[in-house]
């Protein structure tokens, strides 16, 4: 007889088969690679056979997998519709949307959420939590957040995602007093002065220049926030990357960054749950915000 099987390797073995990836599935879960990995080896072991063979060419399902992926997927969407209905017959009258945010998402974008929520069919009350993007996605993922705005660098397999914004990426220096575009293979040149891996910049950053094939030169330590980046910027430390938004002023000395000239953007997006009781809510948020940007 099998034994009682885990909840988080069913979910670990999901977000493989989704991603087809041991790393991105990690990254979308917010945990080490080798944590997921002992969580999927764990279920293999109960399950009796492997479900993932591992190449120099990907991950594939193995013929066991194929047939017992679709039954994990089904299972967890039985489960996950079993909490969806309980929250929402516990809360019939709940009139709130519990809006997560990370640091990124500009003011201006919040201000737009505000006042679209009281557009809705039945208007709602905004309550907003600010904090990193693991901490929102474990927030969304454990039903304590209805709703995130964050960057969009990070896959999170099974939820809804809507890109709502993008923001210019401009670069602060010690000598960036002319304002004219500066190219990103010339942006590779110098030393970047890095936030905290916890905001999503950092990600867009290392990705940006892995996309491109080429090195980012870091500076050793670490700012704590947009604010001390430029402070430091003018102590001659190094260079710093942000969306505009983040300018303490729009007047502060920066160059938009390009890449062959056009215009180097990041994305924001909302992520939600499609089997949140406020799901048709939701989905009308997103567009909202979405079709504001154009």
């Amino acid at each position: 007889m099998i034994e009682r099987l885990n909840l988080e390797g069913l979910r670990y073995a999901q977000a493989v088969a989704e991603t087809k990836s041991f790393s991105a599935a990690a990254r979308a879960y917010g945990v080490t690679q080798p944590a997921l990995s002992n969580g999927i080896a764990r279920l293999e072991e109960r399950l009796g056979d492997k479900l993932f063979d591992r190449s120099p060419r990907g991950v594939t399902q193995t013929a066991f997998g194929a047939r017992i992926l679709p039954l994990i997927e089904r299972s967890l969407a039985a489960l996950d519709a079993v909490a969806a209905e309980a929250r929402r017959l516990n809360e019939p009258g709940e009139q709130k949307i519990r809006m997560g945010v990370s640091p990124l998402i500009s003011p201006h974008l919040v201000a737009k959420a505000f006042s679209m929520v009281q557009d809705l069919p039945v208007p709602r009350d905004l309550v907003l939590r600010e904090a990193n993007m693991q901490n929102l996605r474990e927030c969304l993922q454990a039903g304590q957040l209805d709703i995130i705005l964050i960057p969009a660098v990070a896959a999170m397999p099974r939820y809804e995602h809507r890109v709502i914004d993008v923001e210019p990426i401009v670069v602060v220096s010690p000598d960036s007093a002319e304002a004219t575009p500066l190219e990103l293979e010339e942006a590779g040149k110098e030393c970047f002065i890095l936030v905290p891996d916890t905001c999503g910049l950092t990600t867009f950053t290392t990705q940006l220049f892995q996309a491109n094939e080429m090195p980012l030169r870091t500076y050793p330590g670490e700012a704590a926030g947009y604010q001390v980046l430029e402070d430091w910027t003018r102590l001659g430390l190094g260079s710093a990357m942000v969306p505009r938004s983040k300018l303490t002023s729009p007047d502060a000395p920066h160059r938009p960054l390009v890449n062959e000239g056009r215009e180097v953007q990041i994305s924001f997006e909302a992520v939600w749950s499609a089997d949140s009781p406020l799901g048709t809510d939701l989905v009308r948020l997103a567009d909202s915000l979405a079709g504001a940007r154009r």
